[in-house]
Order: C-alpha cells, then structure tokens, then sequence
C-alpha cells in the first residue's frame, strides 16, 4: 500500500503523516499508561473495528512509535508499548487534550467515559503552580465500577487506577459533573450543596481539588468578519 502524504517537506505535515490517521491518537493515549496487549486496546476503544485498530498499531510499528514485546510471564503473550520516540508525544497529548476540554460540553448519550480516558484527564488537567508545597492524595469514585486516584506532590502528580489506602478526599460525583467543576461552571461549595457531588472528607479539600485540576475557558467566540 502507498503511504498518504500531504506532499509537504514540513515536520508538522510528517507529524501528522505519522499520528494523524484516525483513532492512531487515542492508541498512543492509552499506551502512555503502559503497555497493553491487543485485547486490552480493543477494550479501551470499543469503537474501533479489529481491522483499523491492527491496522493502525502496524503503521505506528512501521514509523518507530510502538514496538511489540513478548512478555516473561507464565501467561506469556505479546504486548504493544510505546517507543522512546513515542513517548516523546507525552506532554504534546496532554496539551492537545487540554486544549480540547476547553470545547467540551455535555456528553452525547453514547459517549464513552473510559478508565484511561479518566486517568489521563487527571494528568491533562492538573495545574502544577497551584501545587507548590501542597501533598494530597485523592479517590475519585465513578460508581463502583471505576476508581482512579491521584498522589499530589510538591508540584508533581501521580495517577492511576483504584483506590488510595489513605485519601485526603474521596469525590464521587452523580452524574457527568465533573467537567463543570474542572472548567469552574460550577464551584465546589455549590456542588455540594446541589448534591451534585458526594465527599468523604473536608469540603475545604474540593475547593483545593478544583484549583490542583482545572479547564481554563476557552476565548470568546467572535462572530462575523473581523475588520481591521
């Protein structure tokens, strides 16, 4: 098969060359968690046809951005990683992740709300000038079937999956209100008087969450033709 190119000597036209195909993003998305086997990305990305998704990990393979691994373990089987070149797309995926949060809105009825998605939006949206000196754990609870955590440390955050043995603040929001709190719609002492969002721990602990994690609004619309 000829490669699609934009015929552009240009390292954002071979960027996009690379990454740009369709779903090829939210692959890398998932692997910079980790690696994960053929299976788990499907899991990750119910969407995705079997086809594309062996399509895509193939193309990236061929471009230097994920390689396979076959692992040691008794359950031995292969996994797919980011390379070193991959992971150099970690800070580009975060801020091109934040940069769309701030067009987010109500999620449609069929959208999906995965665990990695959950975690990376931790890391996306986390303001580390805000968290100078400060140390705090926190448990987000998205009903029972999905529980991340994050460690706040002197500027510097560590997030993943399950429970904290010992959080500062447990936050299990009702409903999608999350992106309200984060993008400062709705304020924490309103959150909680509305129910919107459940605690276990000082509500003083919400308001400092949504100033560690925050969406910073988009600039207004403008409308018409400008004219200088």
């Amino acid at each position: 098969m000829t490669a699609r190119t934009y015929g552009q000597f240009c390292g954002l036209a071979r960027a996009l060359e690379i990454i740009g195909e369709r779903w090829s993003l939210l692959m890398i998305r998932d692997l910079l968690l980790g690696p994960k086997r053929f299976d788990e990305l499907q899991q990750g990305l119910p969407k995705i046809p079997t086809s594309i998704l062996s399509t895509r990990l193939n193309e990236l393979e061929r471009h230097g951005v994920v390689q396979r691994r076959v692992l040691s373990q008794l359950d031995a089987g292969v996994v797919y990683e980011l390379t070193e070149y991959g992971n150099d797309l970690d800070q580009i995926v975060l801020q091109l992740g934040l940069w769309g949060a701030r067009s987010l809105t109500e999620p449609a009825a069929d959208d999906l709300f995965t665990l990695d998605a959950a975690i990376l939006s931790l890391y996306t949206t986390f303001q580390p000038d805000a968290a100078r000196g400060v140390r705090r754990a926190f448990e987000l609870r998205y009903g029972d079937q999905m529980i991340v955590h994050a460690v706040v440390e002197d500027g510097a955050i560590t997030a993943g999956e399950g429970t904290h043995p010992d959080p500062d603040l447990v936050i299990e929001p009702r409903g999608p209100v999350m992106l309200k709190l984060l993008n400062g719609e709705l304020d924490a002492t309103s959150a909680l008087t509305c129910g919107a969002v459940a605690i276990k721990g000082e509500p003083a602990m919400l308001d400092l969450f949504t100033r560690l994690f925050h969406i910073p609004s988009a600039p207004s619309k403008v409308e018409g033709l400008l004219t200088h």
